[in-house]
């Protein structure tokens, strides 16, 4: 640790900085990404998204080209009024995702579920003209 010139206090050295996000900028609210697992299967795809805590009305789905979109909010519901945190790790706020798969979803077939928790977006391939 270095000695700080006399009369130079150790916060007038602390900058305003995201630990978790480089490129945020003070008071800007960054989108959260939930992780997910990709599975090849015989048919097609499948995208699983752990979304713990998400109600099924804050969850939006799009595809477009070869692109799932998957966005929304995760709403703290537990809060009560005179409470105060003392130490939080689950994030509480909009998130977004976009998936890249290798096959064009125009002519593919998408079903969406989900339950305990997580999102599952089956991708099925089909046939031009069918």
């Amino acid at each position: 640790m270095r000695a700080l010139p006399e009369g130079e206090s150790i916060l007038e050295e602390l900058k305003p900085m995201s630990f978790f996000f480089a490129s945020a900028e003070p008071g800007t609210a960054m989108a959260w990404r939930p992780p997910t697992d990709i599975y090849r299967t015989r048919d097609g795809w499948v995208v699983k998204m752990e979304l713990a805590g998400v109600r099924p009305e804050d969850i939006n789905v799009a595809a477009s080209g070869s692109q799932i979109f998957v966005s929304g909010v995760r709403r703290d519901k537990c809060i009560e009024k005179g409470w105060s945190h003392y130490s939080m790790e689950i994030t509480y706020s909009r998130f977004e995702r976009t998936v890249e798969l290798p096959c064009d979803l125009e002519h593919a077939g998408i079903h969406i579920e989900y339950h305990d928790g997580l999102l599952l977006a089956h991708v099925t391939n089909r046939e031009e003209g069918k």
